[in-house]
């Protein structure tokens, strides 16, 4: 029997079971290839994040970053990519490394550079999801190590200044889809009908930017002209983790439906117990109506009543 496998991650919203893109990736792996994961979400304010999520913890072994959970998840003989030819794994290796040269620049500064997404989404979303003091700290924290990445991979010369550093990410991140759609074509995966490691990689970087509701929605945009690829998330969203498309999970439905269940099967014991109260009115002895006595009418012509029988 194998070991009990969870992870830690960041929470959903918006339709997304995570908002987080490496967390996303990990989740979308485990439902590709079966692995049968416990997914704690720090959703709550008593649980607060220690280190770099996703964290995935497998009796005494902890790991972290998500192409060492995935290999991980491989040994374990989890494994998404098990019928693909060494040409395919060399092509998902180059768009894995593609998404994080061209996309992964772009997703940071939509999410914790960008002021107005930051101050309005960002910051108050993952605030609501860590204990405080440190719900103070560590958003900004996050932010500042976002700013880092983005200028250790883009900030060398010649682009010097943070302006022309934002301009190239996201026309390398507009390539990038434009490249993915090209690839994807009218497919349902990257590599037929069956799901791998791309898709799961393809699927946490796009479906944050897809569907959280950002006042800038620069590169939403563009990639809403791509229906190929928003329909590609759309899909994942309700095989995989029964999203629909608009965001709710049928999960709801079906409690609506309990409800009904429930409402029903108490009108059918209501009137289960009308019939056998009929039943046993029926099969009482039966006694003769009671006379209701008529009043009299005194001498003066009014009504005596049974006070004033009483009067002296």
């Amino acid at each position: 029997m194998a070991a009990p496998m969870e992870l830690s991650c960041w929470g959903g919203d918006w339709g997304l079971p995570s908002l987080h893109p490496e967390c996303l990736t990990v989740m979308a792996y485990a439902k590709f290839s079966g692995a049968p994961l416990t997914v704690n979400t720090i959703n709550n304010s008593w649980r607060t994040p220690k280190g770099d999520l996703p964290v995935l913890v497998s009796e005494d072994i902890v790991i972290s970053q998500p192409a060492k959970i995935l290999s991980f998840l491989r040994k374990q003989k989890y494994n998404a990519d098990y019928d693909l030819s060494a040409k395919q794994g060399a092509d998902t290796l180059a768009y894995i490394a593609l998404l994080e040269e061209k996309m992964l620049p772009a997703l940071l500064h939509t999410f914790w550079i960008e002021a107005e997404n930051y101050c309005s989404v960002t910051k108050p979303w993952f605030a609501s999801r860590i204990a405080f003091p440190l719900s103070l700290y560590l958003p900004g924290k996050m932010a500042r190590e976002a700013l880092n990445r983005i200028l250790l991979t883009k900030g060398g010369p010649p682009l010097y200044s943070l302006t022309e550093v934002e301009a190239q990410i996201y026309r390398d991140a507009k390539e990038c889809l434009n490249l993915l759609s090209k690839r994807l074509g009218t497919s349902q995966f990257f590599f037929g009908d069956t799901p791998t490691t791309l898709d799961a990689f393809v699927f946490g970087f796009l479906a944050p930017i897809y569907k959280v509701c950002f006042p800038r929605v620069h590169l939403q945009e563009h990639l809403k002209q791509l229906p190929n690829l928003c329909r590609f998330c759309d899909d994942i969203l309700t095989c995989y983790f029964r999203l629909t498309v608009s965001g709710h999970s049928p999960a709801g439905q079906d409690t609506a439906d309990a409800n009904l269940q429930k409402l029903t099967q108490l009108v059918n014991k209501e009137s289960n117990l009308i019939e056998k109260m009929d039943d046993n009115l029926r099969k009482s002895p039966q006694h003769p109506p009671r006379k209701l006595t008529t009043l009299k009418l005194a001498a003066g012509g009014e009504e005596s009543s049974p006070m004033s029988r009483l009067s002296p």
